[in-house]
């Protein structure tokens, strides 16, 4: 009988130096091809998946010409970390952080207002016999 494989445990003692591991980012286009991949295998709706690829394809091209680092980082690191949500089915009823919103223009503001005014437009439409579009 061999004696008991001793496994390395998390610990605090010296975890104080340790930093996280950095996310190894995606060059735009892999990302940018995992995104649809993502949108084709996880999203269940075909109107959903439609707006999310136009989406993706509206921000890839407004961002092509970006050449601040930061930004592009930034750009990038957003857009993995929701392939990765989406890929591990977190995102459903996740509600948007309050960091997120704070840093948000008005003009990204007023465009989450009227997806948020559609979606639900549209969940109306299809649950209640009596809506009309439009008298809210």
């Amino acid at each position: 009988m061999s004696p008991p494989l001793l496994l390395a445990s998390p610990s605090s003692v010296g975890s104080r130096f340790l930093k996280p591991v950095p996310l190894a980012l995606l060059p735009p286009i892999p990302l940018y091809r995992r995104l649809f991949r993502a949108h084709r295998k996880f999203l269940p709706i075909k109107e959903m998946r439609v707006l999310g690829d136009e989406y993706i394809k509206k921000e890839f091209r407004a961002h092509r010409d970006v050449d601040n680092p930061v930004h592009i980082v930034g750009f990038l690191t957003e857009w993995q970390l929701y392939a990765q949500k989406l890929e591990g089915d977190s995102w459903r009823g996740e509600s948007i952080d309050k960091q997120k919103i704070d840093k948000m223009s008005d003009e990204q503001i007023a465009q989450m207002y009227e997806l948020m005014k559609s979606i639900r437009e549209k969940e109306l439409g299809e649950n209640d016999p009596e809506y009309q579009p439009g008298n809210q």
